[in-house]
């Protein structure tokens, strides 16, 4: 083997990563697209990027890129094609599938002009980047492997969005699709394997592919972050960070800190909620809306905080793990996991040793929770320090990205020679 089959893995390859959600985008799938695509770029991949317009978690198309009907950029190495979709400022079934259905458009009637790939990889959410990633692998007669970070069919039924009945069969009719025209299913959390395999997908097609975290070690002071975001050494301080959304029900957070005045309710992030939440939130002096952090102080701001909290609707029993957790275990603070128990939140909060679940939407459990780890600071400490051993252990970018590697790889190795379909 030359050194450049060994540093280059997929050199002379042509991949294509099919992502509603990419870079500049720091929250959500995003990232992990990127992250991906560049890894596979300095592998020795021709690697192309079929995304949107940067939308997220603002549900506002980013100043640079407004008015842009087509867009081709070269970032870290990939050539990244993004194309314009609508979007919109708040969620009803309607606004969603209008969503999906001008990217779903945009992306079949201008796809990137690359050479065939040799392998098409998609990310679900959303619909209309999974049914894209399998008409183009289609097209070009290529392997096809979608990578399943949610599935919407059963989230459009619990979301709470007007029409979520009617929009939960149109999703599961698209992810039936998607998932069947695969030759391999990547998903991020073993609890998704049965709603997989209930879509008619063979078990033994579906690897784990756990996401990683993405986010660097927190490096600064911590009483000089409390003192800069304004938060007394003597106040217990907790934050959510990420998506304002229905699905998160972050009205158990306002509801907690009106019920605890001596308690700060940090929100930082934003979403198509954010709007209600300053509403519902008029006249209390303890919590704090936000905007999110700089990338450089995101992880600085978690670890100043003292109890960091994953929120999500009692209808929503959630296979995800949302991204935020990965980033929430680096921090070495400890979680409060307002959440069903079952799902792939509660059981990741579980496997990493790194926090307390209580009931969901219920802000006296919550604030129980917050309160015995504030009284008990050796304890908050102990479950906060489980989490960077976690991500250690487990969700590595190294490891993580091997993951996909060795799915790309087992993809390739079984088409090698075969005449393309």
């Amino acid at each position: 083997m030359s050194d450049a089959d060994h540093h280059e893995p997929f050199g002379g390859r042509t991949l294509l990563v099919v992502s509603t959600n990419y870079a500049p985008e720091l929250t959500g799938i995003g990232p992990y697209a990127a992250q991906l695509a560049e890894h596979w770029a300095e592998s020795g991949a021709e690697t192309h990027v079929l995304t949107g317009m940067p939308h997220y978690p603002s549900w506002r198309t980013d100043a640079e890129y407004r008015g842009a009907w087509r867009v081709t950029e070269k970032r870290a190495g990939v050539t990244v094609h993004r194309r314009r979709h609508y979007v919109p400022p708040h969620q009803t079934a309607l606004r969603r599938g209008l969503f999906e259905a001008t990217v779903l458009g945009h992306a079949l009637v201008s796809p990137p002009a690359t050479r065939p790939p040799d392998a098409v990889v998609a990310q679900l959410p959303s619909l209309a980047g999974g049914v894209a990633g399998a008409r183009l692998a289609r097209r070009h007669r290529a392997p096809y492997i979608p990578v399943v970070q949610d599935l919407m069919g059963a989230a459009a039924a619990q979301s709470g969005i007007r029409g979520g009945g009617r929009a939960a069969a149109v999703a599961s009719a698209a992810e039936r699709y998607a998932l069947r025209a695969a030759t391999l299913v990547g998903v991020i959390h073993e609890s998704f394997v049965p709603r997989v395999t209930a879509y008619g997908v063979d078990p033994d097609r579906i690897r784990l592919v756990p996401n990683w975290s993405h986010v660097r070690t927190p490096s600064a002071d911590r009483a000089a972050t409390r003192a800069r975001m304004g938060w007394g050494e003597g106040t217990p301080v907790v934050l959510h960070s990420g998506n304002m959304g229905l699905k998160q029900g972050l009205e158990v957070l306002v509801d907690a800190a009106r019920l605890a005045p001596e308690v700060r309710v940090v929100l930082m992030g934003d979403g198509n909620q954010r709007e209600e939440l300053l509403r519902r939130a008029a006249g209390l002096r303890n919590l704090d809306i936000l905007p999110p952090a700089d990338e450089d102080a995101f992880t600085d701001v978690l670890a100043a905080a003292d109890v960091l909290a994953v929120t999500q609707r009692a209808s929503v029993l959630d296979m995800s793990v949302p991204s935020k957790l990965t980033s929430y275990f680096v921090s070495g603070r400890p979680v409060v996991g307002s959440v069903a128990r079952g799902g792939g939140t509660a059981q990741e909060i579980q496997r990493s040793g790194a926090g307390l679940l209580v009931a969901p939407e219920d802000p006296a459990a919550l604030l129980s929770a917050v309160r015995k780890l504030v009284e008990a600071p050796a304890e908050a400490d102990l479950l906060g320090a489980n989490g960077p051993q976690y991500v250690k252990r487990h969700l590595s970018r190294e490891a993580g990205l091997a993951r996909f590697d060795a799915l790309l790889t087992e993809v390739l190795a079984d088409t090698q020679g075969r005449p393309r379909r």
